[in-house]
């Protein structure tokens, strides 16, 4: 099938490259030449696990191109996702400019019917306003060609958006027309061999299904997180207490893991747009400014662990702190929300330096901060402790979990470790002569 989609960011260049991957011919439209040049030349602006190579064999083989030609890009698809950014609001609502953007050039172009897919994550009512935008546009043509907007939300994780695309759990869809529903059967078929993945519902209950999953996830990792501040305070060791709940099926294993708080570009807006949404309709979301509430607080209390260590704010001026991961999470580049911004605001504030090392974001940390006399960004997880007092883990790249604690002993000044993943056995790190500090691990918090 002819496919077209709009955007070539995290989901759109994930989506447009996989459908190109079993046969689909996809021509992706984004407004940033440079970027679609570079696309062009097999230059894929993010990291994700098997993207860059897929990319480059897809755009070798003619079935995945990239324009800046809206014009052409809605006259080569049948079916046109719309799939660019939703970024939060003012408000902490989702704006839908860019979105309604698109549907405004989808009207201004459309010569034939076709399917609009809504692959951003939007509000409920949002596949209306679409509609209602592309209708306007035909309308002002004095056109009369009919078309149906679906939604089809993503559940893409990053560092696992090529094989969650490949291979999904579900495919939600969200439309009235029997029609449009068989076109999206179609589109979906090479994915759809093995058992029936496809959830068909009404566009406003999909539009719903994406948020409502994100903040079902967000809602349990705030949990663990606040499980983790109690086992602090009675004694207890929160990683005992997931192992004791994640085998009762009814909980299961995922998202259960206390940390640094969550990030990136998908749950602290989605939550947030949730609530707004609610409380534009008039529902109180008490649970949802919860989730919230101790995500935000949680971020911050790596460095009040690190505070209770040395006794006060003050005693941490002039420290150098080994900071190992920037990504919000592994085998990605993506600091946007990340634990790690607020560690380091948290350490300059306090009249810290850093020393920093992730296997990925280092590119993206440069283009954050610039140079600064109290960031230095090294080349490897070793490099990071040359002159350090102190180490922080804030990111659980593979590649951290099984340090040398002897050699961090005899490197780290004060020799104290901050685990903002508990990717360690306090026991271990502690028989080394190094101070643990773990989240929500009681026995640490007391030696300390």
């Amino acid at each position: 099938m002819r496919v077209c989609i709009f955007g070539t960011g995290y989901v759109g260049l994930v989506t447009g490259t996989c459908l190109a991957e079993v046969g689909h011919d996809v021509l992706c439209i984004d407004v940033d030449a440079a970027k679609v040049e570079g696309l062009n030349r097999g230059v894929v602006p993010i990291f994700e696990p098997g993207l860059t190579p897929m990319v480059q064999a897809n755009h070798a083989a003619g079935r995945l191109r990239f324009s800046v030609d809206a014009a052409s890009g809605v006259a080569h698809g049948e079916v046109i996702f719309i799939a660019v950014g939703t970024p939060p609001d003012e408000d902490g609502s989702a704006d839908l400019k860019y979105v309604l953007a698109v549907a405004a050039s989808i009207g201004m172009h459309l010569d034939r019917p076709a399917v609009v897919v809504d692959k951003s994550t939007v509000p409920v009512g949002t596949a209306d306003k679409v509609s209602a935008r592309i209708a306007a546009e035909l309308a002002a043509r004095g056109a009369d060609i009919s078309f149906d907007v679906v939604s089809n939300p993503e559940f893409l994780k990053e560092g696992a958006a090529v094989e969650d695309c490949l291979r999904p759990d579900r495919i939600v869809i969200g439309t009235d027309s029997a029609a449009a529903l068989d076109t999206m059967k179609r589109l979906y078929a090479p994915f759809n061999r093995n058992h029936e993945r496809i959830v068909a519902m009404d566009v406003r209950s999909a539009e719903l299904t994406k948020y409502a999953a994100n903040a079902m996830l967000a809602t349990k990792i705030s949990f663990m997180n606040e499980i983790s501040r109690i086992a602090e305070e009675v004694g207890a060791d929160v990683e005992l207490v997931r192992k004791g709940i994640g085998s009762d099926p009814r909980i299961g294993w995922g998202f259960i893991y206390p940390g640094a708080g969550y990030g990136g570009s998908c749950f602290p807006k989605d939550v947030q747009a949730l609530a707004k949404t609610a409380l534009q309709h008039g529902v109180r979301t008490r649970l949802l400014d919860a989730v919230e509430a101790v995500n935000d607080a949680q971020k911050s209390h790596l460095f009040e662990l690190m505070v209770r260590h040395y006794g006060s704010v003050s005693a941490i001026r002039g420290k150098t702190v080994a900071l190992w991961g920037l990504a919000f999470k592994p085998d990605t580049d993506d600091m946007r929300e990340a634990s790690s911004r607020r560690m380091l605001d948290h350490l300059w504030d306090a009249g810290a330096k850093v020393r920093a090392f992730d296997p990925e974001a280092i590119g993206e940390a440069k283009r954050i901060y610039g140079e600064r006399a109290d960031l230095v960004l090294c080349d490897s997880s070793t490099a990071t402790l040359d002159g350090a007092d102190a180490l922080v883990v804030i990111t659980e790249w593979k590649q951290f979990r099984s340090p040398d604690f002897g050699a961090l002993k005899n490197a780290l000044t004060d020799a104290v470790l901050f685990d903002g993943r508990n990717l360690y056995r306090p026991a271990d790190v502690e028989a080394a002569g190094v101070a643990y500090y773990g989240i929500g691990r009681g026995r640490s918090v007391r030696k300390g």
